[in-house]
């Protein structure tokens, strides 16, 4: 993972995927650092459909002056299925020679860093990955960019949620982002008391989530909410309400809370958690590091193979689906 290089000159920094809340701290801190060590930095707009384009542009320590408290990213992001092709690959690694750059920072999540890990491969280029996606889904890192934002604004959100079902005595159904991650469903299962998680992971229980909710009506309670990420194996929240009521005759609202979940301010652990992670990505190329990503374990920065990273899938603990199961009784 070290490789013998001439002294580092000039990096590059993209972010790439789905935007996380974040990321643009990530980008900050990447920056900074670099500068502050006498390298010089290019940022590529839109991912790596923007490195195929061209698109690259210089980074001063004014270009990321007042973004730490914004949303999304100021390099823009997208998916670019075209990079999976070793000829456009090529191209893009031709536009960073052509541009000085001798290393490259990826910030997203494992699709980011597939491209990053075949671009090192096949030419050579010292990438290190940064990890940013809500899903907090990536291999080698207990926390991603992105995740503790998109958590509280879900959380938010059901509390809300939760006022109104009060007042008119009904069932909620809350549809959280998670197509193969239930992270999010989970956690905000747990800290905002629902009746009902349903994730990718496990095999969803209709009969158990009306058994739940039947226990509530039992003991007095006059409404409910079941949280469901978008990927559990039901179908959608709309899908699942209509189980509900063919089998018991509930009728169940349904909010789904949607890309509401990327935007907005990052909290401040997620402004800290970039800081230190796009701080840690230029010290291990500066090391010599290559085809890594940095993570934190045990809240320590860590870096991992990028290879790992991308083959293999963080889950969700069965300690918090049998502790969302528990205390909903």
């Amino acid at each position: 993972m070290a490789q013998e290089n001439a002294p580092l000159k000039k990096i590059a920094v993209l972010t790439s995927g789905g935007d996380a809340p974040g990321m643009n701290a990530a980008i900050r801190s990447v920056v900074r650092s670099a500068l502050f060590n006498n390298i010089d930095v290019v940022g590529i707009q839109s991912g790596y459909m923007g490195l195929l384009q061209n698109k690259i542009i210089t980074m001063q320590a004014g270009s990321v002056a007042n973004i730490i408290q914004r949303g999304g990213t100021i390099l823009k992001s997208g998916r670019c299925p075209e990079f999976h092709k070793s000829e456009n690959r090529a191209i893009g690694a031709k536009h960073l020679r052509e541009a000085g750059v001798q290393a490259l920072v990826v910030i997203g999540g494992d699709g980011t860093f597939n491209g990053g890990h075949l671009l090192a491969n096949e030419h050579g280029f010292q990438v290190v990955g940064v990890p940013g996606t809500i899903d907090n889904d990536i291999w080698g890192t207990e926390e991603t960019i992105g995740f503790d934002t998109a958590l509280n604004t879900a959380l938010e959100a059901i509390d809300r949620i939760r006022d109104t079902a009060a007042s008119h005595d009904r069932l909620f159904i809350v549809e959280v982002m998670g197509r193969d991650s239930g992270f999010i469903a989970i956690d905000v299962g747990v800290a905002g008391g629902a009746e009902e998680v349903f994730i990718p992971e496990t095999m969803a229980n209709v009969d158990q989530a009306i058994q739940s909710i039947k226990r509530g009506m039992a003991r007095g309670k006059s409404s409910s909410i079941l949280v469901a990420a978008e990927g559990q194996k039901v179908g959608r929240a709309y899908d699942l309400a209509e189980q509900i009521r063919r089998r018991v005759g509930f009728e169940a609202k349904v909010c789904v809370l949607g890309h509401i979940q990327r935007g907005g301010p990052p909290t401040a652990r997620d402004r800290i958690l970039a800081s230190r992670l796009g701080n840690a990505a230029v010290r291990v190329l500066q090391q010599g590091m290559t085809n890594v990503m940095v993570g934190v374990q045990a809240n320590q920065v860590v870096s991992v193979p990028l290879k790992e990273s991308t083959t293999k899938k963080r889950r969700v603990p069965n300690e918090l689906i049998e502790l969302a199961q528990l205390l909903a009784h």
